[in-house]
């Protein structure tokens, strides 16, 4: 078989190694939520979180359309990418999953106080973030992964420029 590159019509073999991915996951801290409406409508909205045990954990109140959406279908997907992170050109990691949603003291005790040290909070510490958070309307949604779709602009950038150099 030859894997000499020859345009982009492939360009699933620039997934990110398992050590980039994890990298990008933890330094990262904002992603795009995508849910689907009643209608079946996909909508996404920006949302700080968490990458924690092989799965993505972020919150948000039950009044929003995303929480009830969640409720009666659990499917969603996130899209996080390197882009105000320190990594190499571009990078960018898609998971379709199923959201999890806790209201329980359990996972909120660890939950809020993980979340205010990572997330960009606007409260000068994270103590006082915690308190703006822990109000009983609020919901942690639990991604888990079901697939995930990496990429690594730094791996087809240097493929292309070694295709070009065998011409």
């Amino acid at each position: 078989m030859n894997d000499k590159v020859e345009n982009y019509d492939d360009v699933t073999k620039y997934g990110l190694s398992n050590q980039k991915m994890e990298k990008l996951l933890l330094e990262q801290n904002e992603l795009t939520f995508i849910w689907a409406n009643k209608q079946g409508h996909p909508l996404g909205v920006t949302m700080s979180y968490i990458w924690r045990n092989g799965r993505i954990w972020c919150t948000a109140t039950e009044q929003r359309a995303r929480m009830k959406a969640l409720a009666r279908d659990p499917r969603c997907s996130v899209v996080i990418s390197s882009a105000g992170v320190d990594a190499e050109i571009s990078q960018s990691i898609t998971f379709k999953g199923t959201a999890i949603l806790h209201k329980d003291q359990e996972t909120k005790d660890w939950f809020y106080p993980d979340f205010a040290r990572h997330a960009n909070s606007p409260a000068p510490t994270p103590e006082a973030f915690v308190e703006f958070l822990d109000t009983p309307m609020r919901i942690i949604i639990e991604v888990v992964p079901e697939k995930t779709i990496s990429f690594d602009g730094g791996v087809m950038q240097n493929a292309t420029t070694e295709a070009l150099s065998a011409d």
